[in-house]
């Protein structure tokens, strides 16, 4: 009798899959909580991440928690949706990629509604990919490098500066 059962290799291969797809919930639900603390960053990013965005690059820890909490400060509220998550797991186990489809939905705050005048598009809509590299840590997988790729969008981002 055969079984149809995972081997325990198909069984850690499934369950490292998992725990990299919800590190990426893990970030998306913090960006849209506004909640940009270093220790929240943490449970999902390495020491000495480094992230490439359109809205800038930044390395370490504390230094993409800024940048995020300037670029996502910059509106009322967000949602970010990712899609079509793409894991491919290094043969020793230690390192991972992983890629995705992103819809990430902006609102503008109030203000700039009202500096922009009447008829302006409260929403600033991006579509785009996720490319990065996570390394197996004793708290589970981080994300080491992220790189944002806009592929199109849609209204009018807000100024910068």
């Amino acid at each position: 009798m055969t079984s149809d059962l995972p081997d325990s290799s198909e069984l850690r291969a499934a369950l490292d899959q998992r725990a990299v797809t919800d590190a990426i919930s893990r970030m998306f639900h913090s960006f849209d909580a506004h909640d940009h603390s270093e220790e929240t960053a943490a449970r999902f990013l390495t020491e000495n991440v480094r992230v490439t965005t359109p809205v800038g690059t930044a390395e370490g820890l504390a230094e993409v928690t800024r940048l995020n909490a300037e670029a996502l400060g910059r509106f009322a509220g967000t949602q970010h949706q990712a899609t079509d998550v793409l894991v491919e797991l290094a043969p020793d186990g230690a390192t991972a990629t992983a890629a995705w489809n992103a819809l990430m939905t902006h609102v503008h705050h109030d203000s700039t509604l009202r500096q922009r005048g009447p008829g302006a598009d409260p929403l600033f809509v991006v579509g785009g990919r996720w490319h990065c590299e996570l390394v197996r840590t004793a708290h589970g997988w981080r994300f080491h490098t992220l790189t944002v790729e806009r592929v199109w969008s849609r209204g009018e981002p807000p100024t910068l500066g």
